[in-house]
Order: C-alpha cells, then structure tokens, then sequence
C-alpha cells in the first residue's frame, strides 16, 4: 500500500521540479534576500567548520529545520551546540553536551543502557532523536565523539517530522569530509579506569571526493562496583562533488556497546509514601554475572542538487539496524522497610530495522513584491521490531538485604531464561508537506505550512509454547498537522513571534463501538523574541508556550449498551493535559575566545481534566519527570595572545529543580484513602564542572573536574531504575592535531 502512496507523491514532487527548472532563468535575478544557500556553498562544496554557539544566529543553516529557513526567521525557539563546545567540555555522554541547551533534560539512566530525555514535560526518547534528519533508535547511548554539533529544536516539530511529541526534536549532526587535509589523535583517561583513544582524520582522494573517518574505544569501570563499559564505535564517510550543482554525502557508522545492566538502589514504598533507599552511591546490587550487549548500525546517502542559487532538491536515504540483549537480575520498588528485596530475574532481546526516504524541495521566488521561500516534500519510513519475552523458573533469583548486602557471598549461578513469546510490529509512516515563508516586507513575515501525516502498524505474535501465531488487528492512523507562525522584524537584528502548531499521538485501545480509537490531536501555542546585540555579541531569546492535549485517551465509563465499564482497553478521548511555561537563552561572545551560555526555563505541566475513575490519574497531578525550574551557565575561553597564549579555562553549572519520580498516582478504591501512591519525590540539585587546558602548537592538554561539589542525586525512570548521579571525577585529555 505505501508504495501506492508514493507513485503519486512522487510525481507530485518532480512536477514541482520541474517547475522549479523552469521558473530558473526568471529567478536567476533575484537579489540573494535568502541567502543560506550561498553561505554553505563555495566553490569545493567544503563544510565549513562551526565555531560560534548562539541561539538565534547560525553561520549556516541549521539542518534540523530541513527549509534552509535562518532561525531569526523561525517562529519557535533553536539552540545548536557545536564540535568546540563539545570538544572544550569534554563531554562523553549526550546528557552531558545537553547541560549546554536549556530546557532539555535527562529523566532518567533506563538500567545503564540508555539515557532518557524530557523537554516541556514531554518525552522525547521514542520519537523525537533523530541523527542527521532521521529518526534513530534511541535505545542505545550515542557516540559524542563524532558529533559535529547538536541541534535542539523546540516546541513543535511535527510539520517536517511527523509524529514527534511536542516537546522538542534532538537531532544530532556527525562529523562530515572536508577538502582540507587534517585531523586529530586523542587520548582520554580518568577515574574509575577510565580509557578512550579516539581519531579523526580526513582530507581530498582527489578533486571531486573527499573523505572522513572517525573512531573511537572506550574501556572503563564506574563509581558503581562492579559496573564497567567497553565500547567501539566507527564512523566513515565520503563526499563526492558529481557536479558544480549536485553533491553526495555517503555516511555510514557502526557501535558495539557492552555494558552493565544496573538498576541503581531501588525505593522502599509504603501506603502513602516511596522513599529512596539511603545507602552508598557505590553499591551494586545486581548480580555479578550481569551483562547486556547493543550492536547498532547506519548508512545514509545525502544528494543535494541546485538548479540555481534559488531552487534546490534534495534526497535523503538510510538503513539502521538495532540489536539489543541483557540478562540480570532487576531492581524493583518492593523493598521493605528492613531493606529486604526479593531480586527477579529479568532478560530481554529487542531488534530493530528502519528504512526512511526524503524527497525534497526548497525555492526561493517572488509574486509581485512578495517573496517567498517555498519548502515541500514528502517522507517515508519503515520501522520493523522484533522483541522477545523470556521468563524464569523459579521467577526470582534470591533475597538480599541492601543494608548489610556481601557481594562476595551472593550466588553465582546464571539460570537461563526460556523464550515465551514473540512479537513481531512492522510500522509504516507516510508523510507529504508544504510550508512557505512569506515575506509581506522586510519586517513582516507568515510562515504557514501543512502536513498530512499516515501511519499503520500490525503486530504478529507467536506463542512459543502454544506453537501458536496470532496476528494483530492492522492499526491505520491519520492527521494533519498545519503550522502557523507570523513574525515581526523591526530590524534586522530583532525578531518578535507567534505561532501555532499541532502534533498528534496514537492511541492504543478502541472506543465503546469497538473502533480503534483515534490519536490524540496536541495543540501548542508559543510566542518570544529574538535579539542579536552588538552585530551577534550578545543574543538573546525568550519565549512563552503552553501545549495542551484537550483529547487524553481514559478509560471509559460506560459501555456501549450502558453499563458500567472496567475494561481499561475500552477509551474516551476525555481528558486532558496542559504544559505551559518559560524559557529564556543568552548567548554571547563578548571577546575573540570567550563563549558564553546560559538558561533558564520554567515549566508547569499537569493532569487538568480526569475522569476520577479507577484506575485514572489525579486532576491537578504534576506530570512525573517533569523539574518545574532547570538552569545552566556555562563559559568556556581560550586566551588568544601574550605569554599565556594558548592557555584554557571553563566552567559549567547545570541546575535541575524538584520534580516527581516513579509514575503518576492513581484512583484506586482497594487502598485505604482511594488513592494508589506510587509517586517518589526527589529534590532538586546542581552540579558544577569546571576544566583547564593548554595547546602548544599541535599538542593540547585539557583537564576536567567533573561535580565539584561531589552532589548526590538520582534520575528515576518510572521506579524501577533509581541510579545515582555521578560523584567528583577527573578527566583529563590528550590530543595532537595532524
């Protein structure tokens, strides 16, 4: 069916290029009023290397905006993080280069497999990370390494993106070959063993291809007993100038991760109350023989095509594949108030395929004195999972005691678990779109676009013990998403912004005719400002929004025929949600060698309409995960002359406010005050890094002293991985440039 969808579609978008060639003689005189296709173009098609951070201007484009649009001309907030602030930092975990972007937070460490990110109260780990335009299976910790810069795009998304939740989009740009020979060899270590050789080097094979390749080991123990890490990551790509006017970028990457499942200290849960359990940061409470393993891979091809300066067409393609597996013993909120925890035995298996396609075209052309800057396209993507249940007998492997707890008495005996089930969900997603920024005058502009998203999923699932294969209803969701933003620009300098946008969200269950029930439709809201001081000195943003899902899929309260209904399969799309807030952004570089960020945002998310049955949540209820206040400074500045030339000093301080853990409570009318508490409140906290450095010539040192204070917290997925966060730490890093 989907390739009945994109024979038209198809034919649509080259109709349009057509357009496109022939409207070329007529806009070949336009004064170059966009001109972002100028700035990332030159006569070697050379990407040119980002050194300035700021939120509202980009010396190029940002590419998570896919239209070529400058951010001033956006209506919703942009922040991009590039490859020297990454560098200066030292950062090896994403959750440590997104201490630079307000508003973005990690929610939790998902058993040291993965790190988990929240923006506006939203989850953005399913959907919303995509590298270098596509979405990827976040499922895995990503290589910093390789990374050239992180783009993070605010508020609604789903226009160019489809269905994204309507937080924000992470999408992380990698490294790309360069027609200038050069590239670094560099050497981290620190505590806990902590050892990183990485490379990067590239340079021209001739006069039309260019190459990169990037690489990296790492090898290292933790804070946690028992919990080490050993992962090889490759990343090689060529560049191929076919013409004056068409380019393609061939990337490919490969990581293989084996780590520690762990599960952090666990909560001990009460009536009325979880509290986390007070014990050392450093204790380990898995079984020693607990491993897991990720493989992941990608290869993507990027042809960029220009008709002229004002049309250009690109083509997007890529193949993923995921594979994830760990057998451990797992941390559950079920320890006693004594401290007694009955450890299960837990062992999962989860694969993944995605194939995505973009076809797109960008224009830039005028209706009388109006311009235009056309962007429409079409996206399509296959995701084919594969997830295996396992189960245990006996269940539960044994029970310790996390007070009195001797590692070195525990059993050690690995049972194996047997495969019980397997299902198999094959998701197509189908989108076609158009925006157009229109420009009345110089000062006064509307960006207003569409999007017609289709999804369609079907689930198989085999009974390894029945020997039986039953197939899933085939589930077919559709929605459209517009966009609408009008801006004002007083100067050049200066934009002022308001828009509105929707996302949408499937649902599972069905309605009380049977029906599946239809997604929910997301409403956001935003208006800010934008201000560069200083030709881009100093900028600054500060923006306002408030999304609301008037639409939350509950449980219904009655059935069809009128009776009181208790299958929680059986929805209305009655409830709802609101998350409203602020968030302020200042950049600034008030002197060569000196970069400066800082945030603040504050956000207000909760259940405002529930239906007060069993089983559903509290009206007025925080969302979990969800800090009312995050902050973050941070300078980084190299001194540029005199007898210190060279020389590096940095700090970054990184605040997240009080915020609920666990999962959200709960009607409930078995529990003595109806109401099922399932809630663990954390406090807020910061913590502060700061580093030195000094390069001579080729060679650079740089060192890091990571949370100073040595603060003691936690990220809390759900409640069944409650980790600590890292204590003080050194780091320190060897580099010599080729």
């Amino acid at each position: 069916m989907k390739y009945n969808i994109l024979l038209p579609t198809l034919i649509l978008l080259f109709s349009l290029s057509a357009f496109a060639q022939e409207t070329a003689s007529a806009s070949d005189n336009l004064e170059g009023f966009y001109s972002d296709s100028d700035t990332i173009k030159n006569k070697k098609r050379e990407v040119l290397k980002e050194v300035v951070v700021t939120t509202n201007k980009q010396p190029k484009p940002v590419t998570a905006l896919r239209s070529g649009l400058k951010p001033m001309d956006t209506p919703q907030s942009v922040q991009v993080i590039d490859g020297e602030i990454i560098g200066q930092q030292q950062a090896i975990r994403l959750s440590e280069v997104l201490k630079n972007a307000n508003g973005v937070y990690v929610g939790s460490a998902r058993g040291g497999a993965q790190e988990s990110f929240f923006s506006r109260g939203y989850d953005m780990s399913a959907n919303n990370m995509f590298k270098n335009g596509f979405r990827y299976n976040a499922g895995s910790i990503p290589e910093v390494s390789s990374l050239d810069k992180v783009e993070f795009l605010k508020g609604g998304a789903a226009l160019l993106y489809g269905n994204v939740a309507p937080g924000g989009i992470l999408n992380l740009v990698t490294k790309t070959p360069s027609f200038k020979q050069g590239g670094e060899i560099s050497m981290q270590m620190g505590s806990y063993s902590f050892y990183k050789p990485s490379l990067d080097f590239y340079g021209p094979l001739n006069k039309s291809i260019a190459y990169r390749f990037s690489g990296s080991y790492e090898n290292s123990e933790s804070f946690r007993d028992v919990v080490k890490r050993e992962r090889i990551y490759l990343n090689p790509s060529l560049l191929f100038n076919v013409t004056d006017k068409t380019q393609i970028t061939v990337q490919g990457d490969f990581l293989s991760d084996d780590w520690t499942p762990d599960f952090g200290t666990g909560a001990i849960t009460t009536t009325y109350t979880s509290t986390i359990v007070d014990v050392p940061r450093s204790n380990f409470y898995g079984a020693l023989w607990s491993n897991g393993k990720t493989n992941s891979a990608s290869a993507s091809a990027l042809v960029n095509h220009d008709f002229n300066k004002n049309w250009k067409l690109n083509f997007n393609s890529s193949f993923q594949s995921y594979d994830r597996e760990s057998k451990s013993t797992a941390q559950l909120a079920t320890v006693t108030a004594a401290g007694d925890w009955t450890r299960p035995l837990v062992q999962n298996k989860n694969l993944e395929q995605i194939l995505g396609d973009q076809l797109s075209l960008q224009g830039n052309f005028n209706t009388g004195s109006i311009k235009h800057q056309l962007f429409t396209g079409m996206d399509w993507e296959n995701s084919f999972t594969t997830a295996y249940t396992y189960t245990f007998t006996p269940a539960n492997y044994d029970t310790i005691n996390l007070y009195n707890f001797d590692p070195s008495t525990q059993r050690n005996d690995i049972p194996n678990g047997t495969i019980t089930q397997i299902v198999k969900t094959d998701t197509n997603r189908f989108g076609i779109y158009a925006q157009d920024l229109i420009s009345f005058t110089e000062q006064i502009k509307l960006l207003a676009g569409i999007r017609w998203s289709w999804q369609e999923s079907q689930a198989e699932t085999t009974n390894v013990t029945k020997k039986t294969i039953t197939e899933g209803a085939k589930r077919l969701d559709n929605a459209f998403s517009p966009k609408v933003g009008l801006i004002y620009q007083p100067t050049k300098d200066m934009s002022l912004f308001a828009s509105y946008s929707n996302s949408f969200t499937p649902n599972t269950g069905t309605t009380v005719d049977l029906q599946p029930i239809k997604p929910s439709i997301i409403d956001q809201y935003e208006a800010g400002i934008k201000k560069d001081f200083w030709k881009g000195v100093l900028s600054t943003n500060v923006t306002v929004y408030q999304i609301t899902n008037n639409n939350l899929a509950q449980t219904a309260e009655f059935k069809a025929d009128g009776s009181v209904n208790t299958d929680t399969t059986i929805k209305t799309l009655s409830g709802e949600t609101k998350s409203k807030g602020i968030e302020v952004d200042i950049t600034a570089r008030p002197i060569a060698g000196l970069n400066i960020i800082a945030g603040y945002s504050y956000n207000d998310m909760r259940y405002t309409e529930t239906s007060g049955l069993n089983g559903s949540f509290i009206e007025g209820d925080r969302v979990v995960r969800t800090p009312a206040n995050t902050a973050n400074l941070s300078f980084f500045y190299t001194l540029q002359t005199g007898t210190f030339k060279g020389v590096s000093l940095g700090a970054i301080g990184n605040y997240i406010g009080d915020r609920i853990g666990g999962w959200n409570n709960q009607y409930d009318k078995t529990k003595p005050d109806g109401i099922w508490h399932r809630e663990i409140p954390l406090e807020g906290y910061t913590t502060i890094d700061v580093s030195a450095g000094y390069t001579w010539k080729k060679v650079s040192v740089l060192c890091k002293l990571s949370n100073i204070t040595n603060e003691l917290n936690y990220t809390v997925h759900e409640n069944y991985s409650v980790n600590p966060i890292a204590p003080r730490q050194v780091l320190v890093n060897l580099k010599y440039q080729l």
